[in-house]
């Protein structure tokens, strides 16, 4: 098991991407620590991930309040005694044109999807240089890197994601502590599920691969990134996205 008694922290973790990464995680023997805002779905992912036999700590949080942050980072120490890995998946879009878009809409998402990253990178990196040792992974996307008209907003977190990224890297690379970003492009999800196939196959002309991706194919990444097969990678952003940006 590349990943037995390690202690992984997710955000967003209870469905989707961060729920998915859980159970991955899980399968190789990783203790979790996840939290979301979403308290029913919790309670299901969490025994979902409790049938490999690994403990698990769950907890309803706010990624955008630092002292939530803090909070349930203290538990998780509290509870396993150590942090490995940190997810920062936690993420939500609010789309619309530019001239539209609301600064409600604005600060929203730049609080969830930058600002949840900083809290949280902010209360587990202090535990990761202390051990000398901790891997973090940011869920960015390829709008982070090619934007988007109609998701501003979404574009400038997930770039301003992908160079908080490899700040970290740069200022914890002393102490054996690593962060990438992951840059998924379009993945299979309750929402692409909706999608008519009329519009799947306009969103495919773009991909070389011909297909969408999946939950899974993210997951394979941060696995790989969160082990030590990853050892000597930091301050990279990594495109699963099936050839769509070159």
């Amino acid at each position: 098991m590349r990943l037995k008694d390690r202690v992984a922290l997710i955000t967003g973790g209870a469905r989707g991407i961060g729920r998915e990464i859980a159970l991955a995680f899980a399968r190789e023997g990783c203790h979790i620590a996840l939290c979301d805002v979403n308290a029913e779905a919790l309670i299901i992912t969490q025994k979902e991930i409790e049938a490999f036999g690994v403990q698990v700590l769950t907890g309803v949080v706010d990624v955008t309040k630092l002292v939530q942050a803090d909070d349930f980072t203290q538990k998780t120490l509290d509870k396993f005694k150590k942090i490995d890995i940190l997810i920062n998946n936690a993420g939500i879009t609010r789309d619309g044109l530019l001239v539209r878009m609301s600064e409600a809409d604005w600060d929203l998402v730049l609080a969830v999807n930058l600002k949840g990253a900083f809290n949280f990178t902010k209360a587990v990196s202090k535990i990761m240089m202390k051990q000398r040792d901790g891997r973090i992974v940011n869920m960015a996307s390829i709008i982070g890197i090619m934007g988007n008209a109609g998701q501003a907003n979404y574009a400038a977190s997930k770039g301003g994601l992908i160079a908080f990224t490899k700040s970290v890297a740069k200022e914890l690379a002393s102490r054996n502590v690593r962060a990438n970003a992951i840059a998924p492009g379009f993945i299979q999800t309750d929402m692409t599920a909706k999608l008519s196939d009329e519009v799947k196959s306009e969103m495919l002309k773009f991909v070389p691969l011909g297909k969408l991706g999946t939950v899974q194919d993210v997951a394979n990444l941060a696995l790989f990134l969160a082990s030590d097969e990853s050892s000597y990678i930091t301050g990279q952003a990594i495109q699963v996205d099936g050839g769509m940006v070159m």
